[in-house]
């Protein structure tokens, strides 16, 4: 039988009661804390807990969902099944209170969310094999499209944890050092603005200095996902990648959505992931399914659009590197995760250009521009353009999803002299 909620909530609904992904919120400029998402409700577990109804003690009224994080996979895994108890449909204690359902549940337009984490450390990864090949054959040819380690390790790097930003938040057009074609680099805005369509996995009980996580037991330690748009300048990034990858490029905003939808939510949607070979190291081997059958959608708006339209479609079981593995790799060497470390999965591509999970795949380096349904076309990110990313799960009747996770590309906030 399916489990119903006395809250109605339609069949097409991200957030049903198999759901109920965490976030924070406040209300009337109040004091953040903690809430699930039901339909179009979010249920405030602070008045929950304060009425006795909740078993873990002093973690929901709170800015941040990192107390509840630290408490671990069985505390997470109670209180989930308790919140589906006490919202079922056939469940009288909060359904027929009508003072508490009054304090406990507020309208989702009514209430005003925040980061729902407190991330310390942020690590994004480069596991999938569609965008791994893409960029090499952009840049090297097609047969050196992957490095000689790329199916042998998970391939990360440091991002910044002070720029992850939530869904909404406008994203400016950084300045930075481009080289042309002839000629010494100069200071200038960047030109070539991308997004990335990812998703991100948040650490909740993690590991001791030294002490590696095992890949058998890492799932225990994952908190739960949402959908992240790593944004990306992708001229500032080609002059200063080599040799060490990264850097201002993409620290200017990555965008994360608001919910954090758990991995006992998701396990359902569990299925195979990707054949590897060669076949990983030990440490890296995992039986079973890893990979998660999430349906992703990108959507680029720009200003002279009345609706925004569908520029790819993806997969997060097309991820090569499972998060697993992931986090296997990250902690062999005894580096000591925390509640509320965020990863990130990398650019997830299909093997097709409709499923492309950036611009500069999308367009080829600009050489095959994108046509808007306005007639306007882009190569890259214009000012004023606004990409949204959806994510979800299909389920046998309902749905298990994200929401989104949206930014704007707005010009550079501060005007520098070019050189």
């Amino acid at each position: 039988m399916t489990l119903t909620s006395f809250i109605e909530v339609p069949a097409d609904s991200h957030f049903p009661i198999q759901n109920l992904p965490y976030g924070v919120f406040s209300t009337n400029g109040g004091t953040p804390r903690v809430g699930v998402r039901i339909g179009t409700y979010v249920l405030d577990l602070s008045v929950l807990e304060a009425a006795g109804l909740l078993p873990q003690p002093s973690v929901f009224a709170q800015s941040s969902l990192n107390a509840f994080m630290a408490q671990g996979r069985e505390a997470w895994r109670t209180v989930r099944s308790r919140l589906q108890e006490l919202l079922a449909s056939d469940n009288p204690t909060l359904r027929d209170h009508a003072e508490m359902r009054r304090n406990a549940l507020t309208p989702v337009a009514d209430v005003t969310l925040h980061l729902p984490v407190e991330i310390g450390d942020y690590t994004d990864f480069y596991s999938s094999k569609e965008h791994a090949t893409n960029m090499g054959t952009m840049f090297r040819g097609k047969d050196n499209a992957l490095m000689p380690n790329w199916l042998y390790i998970p391939v990360a790097y440091h991002g910044r944890a002070s720029s992850v930003v939530l869904s909404g938040t406008d994203v400016y057009r950084p300045y930075g050092q481009i080289k042309p074609e002839d000629g010494p680099p100069v200071l200038a805005p960047s030109r070539v603005m991308d997004f990335e369509l990812e998703m991100g996995y948040f650490i909740g009980t993690g590991n001791d200095l030294g002490t590696p996580i095992p890949v058998d037991q890492a799932a225990d330690h994952f908190f739960g996902m949402v959908l992240v748009n790593d944004w990306s300048a992708r001229d500032i990034q080609r002059w200063e990648y080599q040799p060490l990858g990264p850097f201002l490029a993409k620290n200017m905003a990555t965008s994360i959505s608001p919910w954090v939808v758990s991995l006992d939510a998701l396990e359902p949607f569990l299925c195979a992931a990707p054949p590897q070979d060669p076949a990983p190291l030990s440490y890296l081997d995992h039986a079973g399914d890893q990979a998660y059958d999430i349906n992703l959608e990108v959507l680029l708006q720009s200003e002279s659009m009345t609706e925004p339209m569908s520029i790819a479609r993806s997969n997060f079981k097309y991820m090569y590197w499972h998060i697993a593995q992931q986090l296997a790799h990250h902690t062999i060497t005894g580096c000591n995760m925390r509640p509320g470390d965020l990863m990130a999965s990398g650019t997830l591509s299909g093997p097709t250009p409709d499923t492309y999970g950036s611009m500069l795949e999308i367009t080829w380096r600009g050489e095959n521009p994108l046509e808007l349904t306005t007639g306007e076309t882009r190569k890259f990110l214009q000012d004023g353009d606004r990409l949204t990313i959806t994510g979800w799960a299909q389920g046998d009747g309902y749905q298990v999803g994200f929401g989104e996770v949206m930014g704007r590309v707005m010009a550079p906030r501060t005007k520098m002299e070019h050189s």
